[in-house]
């Protein structure tokens, strides 16, 4: 029997999984011969990136009604591991769920998870029952593996079939600490994702948010981070102080958030490795709304001086002279960078009433983009580039979504108080957050472009001002 190494999608005919060895803590081996080649490692500690697959389905109802079996993942003999305490057995079903759970809720896919299907063995996992899956009508199959290792670490496998083709699709692996393994899964579900629609990958990101507590006229707000399926929650501050509106830095090491810590609204930089944070820039004048510049050099922001508020742009290891790029008799809040750096969108009431409008990245030509009814608040440019969302403000807050100059407005949700949008790092889902009426608790939501699939995404307190950070390296 042939004991090839753990691979990627490059690869069509193996046996059974092997062990994959690596010294990172997320890697991936590539075999593209299938036997016999040394594996080539990528592990995150090195910064590799992993050989992107490239699909051609761009009409979301391809994919709609596709039938996606997901059983436990296998094992090759129960292992105890400090990342269930039922050992590897019951940790191969958690996985399983965890992808069920990411493709079930993106509103493309009809998945079934694993409590409802059969556990494959682990010698199926390369050679899958195909009359098993055709029985129960599925045409995808998800198979997948976890082992742990001496070290304590897991080799975790994945593995997408076309049922009706017998054929597989693609493959992956991660080798992770314990502590990780759900980033294999957020992994493996992107991989199904990216590899049947054709888009990019979002899974394997992280969420910071505003953790809120305590009464609505007393409310403690707390900076806090999470996955991008609310699991892993971490409180960043304590809540001395109010925390409103973060921002991951690109390379996801830092975030940029408004605190009260002094009395007055101030820009800080929590670096997460440290736990440090520095203060943006030293003006005594009320300073908020920060935003990151693509290529994590700039954080814009705006300030208020003597009644007037214009945006700004600083260095982002808060140093230099701050730039000013709007100088108006209004209030020019926000400001959010396309992909490319070129441009950053804003909102301003220069025309008497708070709408949104666009200028270059050094404060040139400055012009309104938004006309149609209502306001037009809080706009977040997509990854993509080629869509902005905002807050529409027409007797209700709504969240919408416009080309970069102003047309094909779309309301996508009719909440009575949805605010903040932030983009999933594809460009596919906006998350937001939703005030009720009455009371002001306030929770997170997403929803696609399509303005059909919206869910609340579940967090341990009230949550408020999310920010949807990058793939994450």
């Amino acid at each position: 029997m042939k004991i090839p190494a753990l691979l990627t999608a490059v690869t069509l005919s193996l046996s059974v999984p092997a062990v994959a060895q690596s010294s990172g803590d997320l890697m991936t081996d590539l075999d593209p011969a299938g036997i016999g080649a040394e594996p080539v490692e990528t592990t995150m500690d090195d910064g590799g990136e992993d050989g992107p697959l490239r699909g051609t389905v761009t009409d979301d109802s391809a994919w709609q009604d596709t039938g996606i079996a997901i059983p436990a993942f296998a094992t090759n003999r129960e292992q105890p591991t400090p990342a269930n305490s039922s050992g590897t057995t019951a940790l191969g079903r958690e996985l399983a769920r965890v992808v069920f759970n990411d493709l079930r809720n993106n509103g493309l896919f009809r998945p079934v998870g694993p409590d409802a299907l059969p556990r494959p063995s682990y010698e199926q996992i390369t050679a899958p029952a195909f009359a098993t899956w055709q029985g129960r009508s599925a045409e995808m199959l998800v198979q997948g593996y976890v082992r742990a290792g001496t070290d304590g670490r897991l080799t975790v496998g994945c593995y997408l079939y076309d049922v009706a083709l017998q054929s597989e699709l693609a493959r992956e692996g991660w080798v992770v600490l314990p502590s990780e393994w759900r980033r294999a899964a957020h992994k493996c579900a992107d991989l199904v994702y990216s590899r049947l629609s054709g888009e990019s990958p979002f899974f394997d990101s992280r969420i910071a948010y505003i953790a809120e507590t305590g009464p609505k006229d007393n409310r403690i707000k707390r900076l806090a981070i999470m996955d991008s399926d609310g699991a892993n929650h971490r409180f960043i501050t304590n809540g001395r102080s109010t925390a409103l509106t973060p921002r991951y830095s690109p390379d996801y090491r830092k975030i940029a958030y408004l605190s009260y810590t002094d009395g007055n609204p101030r820009i800080y930089v929590y670096d997460i490795e440290t736990r440090q944070q520095v203060l943006v820039t030293e003006s005594s004048n009320p300073t908020f709304a920060p935003r990151w510049s693509p290529d994590g050099r700039w954080i814009l922001y705006s300030m208020a001086i003597g009644g007037n508020t214009d945006i700004y742009r600083v260095s982002a290891s808060g140093g230099g002279t701050p730039v000013r790029l709007t100088d108006s008799p209004a209030i020019d809040v926000g400001g959010s960078y396309s992909p490319d750096g070129s441009q950053i969108v804003f909102e301003s009431d220069r025309s008497g009433v708070q709408q949104c409008y666009v200028m270059n990245a050094d404060g040139s030509n400055q012009r309104r983009i938004s006309f149609n009814s209502g306001r037009c608040a809080t706009p977040e440019w997509s990854p993509r580039g080629d869509q902005i969302a905002f807050t529409r403000i027409a007797g209700d807050f709504n969240i919408a979504v416009m080309t970069p100059s102003g047309g094909n407005v779309r309301v996508l949700t009719d909440g009575w108080q949805d605010e903040a949008p932030t983009w999933a790092p594809n460009g596919r889902i906006i998350q937001f957050f939703r005030s009720e009426r009455g009371s002001g608790a306030s929770s997170i939501w997403q929803v696609d472009l399509t303005g059909d699939n919206l869910r609340r995404l579940q967090t341990p307190v009230g949550a408020s001002d999310p920010a949807w950070g990058p793939v994450l390296p």
